[in-house]
């Protein structure tokens, strides 16, 4: 059986990102970590893993963020790409962790989530 190559946007700071993680090992992947508030996603990267989880910029945002509200992104006038834009520009906006693995992409809340991609 091949390992399934998976790669974890991860704050380890996060409880939920480092349960993910710890669920991604014990599932036997093989694990590229990348800490997105050091490597930032691009604005492309960010673009391919929204169209992975089939969701809008702002279900991948963290609204609960002082800077969502400080940047006032609530604003229902903001277009996607200025809300892609605001995450690029402020990695700590994104929901967390993403998981990515055969071409599909799972928001590890709760963890569990991500067990149906691999």
């Amino acid at each position: 059986m091949t390992k399934t190559k998976t790669t974890i946007l991860h704050n380890p700071r996060c409880s939920k990102s480092r349960e993910t993680l710890a669920l991604l090992e014990a599932n036997g992947a093989d694990i590229t970590v990348v800490e997105y508030l050091k490597q930032p996603p691009s604005e492309t990267e960010i673009n391919n893993i929204l169209s992975l989880l089939g969701v809008s910029a702002r279900e991948m945002m963290r609204t609960k963020e002082d800077e969502y509200k400080a940047q006032n992104l609530a604003d229902p006038a903001l277009t996607e790409a200025q809300l892609i834009s605001a995450m690029v520009a402020t990695p700590k906006l994104i929901e967390r962790p993403i998981v990515l693995a055969n071409n599909q992409a799972a928001i590890g809340r709760p963890p569990e989530n991500v067990l149906s991609i691999l």
